[in-house]
């Protein structure tokens, strides 16, 4: 891990000896962060899955967050890419650009956020880079897990006849983003705890693993994402929103709108829920039948079942 000082007072290295140092655990490789490169050891048998995620201030979160929270929600994007691959995560490199604004103390919080969820994860800091910025603050995340050789769940695997479905509960990292803003209600935090912390479903991994013929994470929006694993499968998904799972927050808001179709197209197109999107012959454990696939193309979206136009269904990326 290397970078250049962005200010004269600034001791780069020093600065990643006491804050990135320990996260690499002495990791097989890693070099203790001392060299300007890292070995990534091989596993016989296993292809390494490689994802990477970069977060900006006021763009993939608040502007003023706390740090150790910005720090913990760069490692949960990044994991939760590799869950929906079925990935065992292993290692990782990261790439930062510390505004001028950032501290000392704002600089140890996001090392210290980044490092416990790296941790709990079994994950290995292996190297990187960091930098000065007159922007705002810009981390990139590049992790690696392990598949058994030629296992990885792509988007593509879809077959006309398998289940669409998804896990957890959807809609609320939109809604969770709004209540951040303080733009709706949300009296005990769980929606705005929802956008700024989500849950990597690693704990489904296993399950994608084995069963899931195609799989994505649900962050750019559910039909957005459900629409991506149709493209790249080459089937026509239909997708019923009145099956969409909501969690009892979600539930109430809903209730409370005035155009239900329009509030369930927008939970089923906020994304930041971090939760997996899977198609399979089977129905899977952990996970919610919304849908299902045919021949065709493209995604179809029902309400009372009847089609409704999703428009773009999520993010789309500039």
């Amino acid at each position: 891990m290397s970078g250049r000082p962005g200010a004269a007072e600034l001791d780069e290295f020093g600065e990643i000896a006491r804050l990135f140092r320990p996260l690499a655990r002495g990791a097989a490789g890693a070099f203790d962060l001392m060299d300007d490169a890292a070995v990534v050891p091989q596993r016989p048998g296993f292809d390494l899955v490689v994802t990477k995620d970069a977060i900006v201030e006021g763009v993939h979160f608040l502007a003023g967050e706390a740090p150790e929270l910005v720090g913990r929600r760069l490692a949960r994007v990044n994991l939760s890419d590799l869950a929906a691959k079925g990935a065992e995560p292993f290692a990782a490199f990261l790439a930062v650009a510390w505004p001028q604004a950032w501290g000392d103390a704002d600089r140890a919080a996001f090392a210290v956020g980044l490092g416990a969820d790296l941790k709990e994860a079994g994950v290995s800091l292996l190297g990187g880079d960091t930098v000065a910025t007159p922007g705002p603050f810009t981390a990139s995340l590049t992790a690696l897990g392990w598949v058994p050789e030629g296992r990885m769940v792509r988007r593509a695997g879809t077959r006309p006849g398998d289940r669409l479905m998804v896990s957890g509960h959807i809609g609320d990292g939109w809604l969770g983003l709004r209540a951040a803003r303080e733009e709706i209600a949300d009296p005990d935090g769980y929606l705005s705890g929802r956008y700024r912390l989500p849950q990597p479903r690693l704990d489904l991994r296993r399950t994608v693993l084995e069963h899931a013929s195609a799989a994505a994470d649900v962050s750019d929006g559910l039909i957005a994402d459900a629409g991506h694993i149709a493209a790249a499968s080459g089937v026509r998904l239909t997708l019923d929103l009145d099956r969409v799972p909501l969690s009892a927050p979600a539930r109430a808001w809903l209730e409370a709108q005035a155009d239900p179709t329009g509030a369930l197209l927008a939970l089923a197109s906020g994304g930041d829920d971090y939760e997996i999107v899977a198609t399979s012959p089977v129905a899977l454990p952990g996970f919610v039948i919304i849908g299902e696939a045919g021949v065709g193309q493209g995604i179809e979206v029902l309400c009372g079942g009847q089609p409704v136009d999703p428009g773009p269904g999520g993010w789309r990326h500039g």
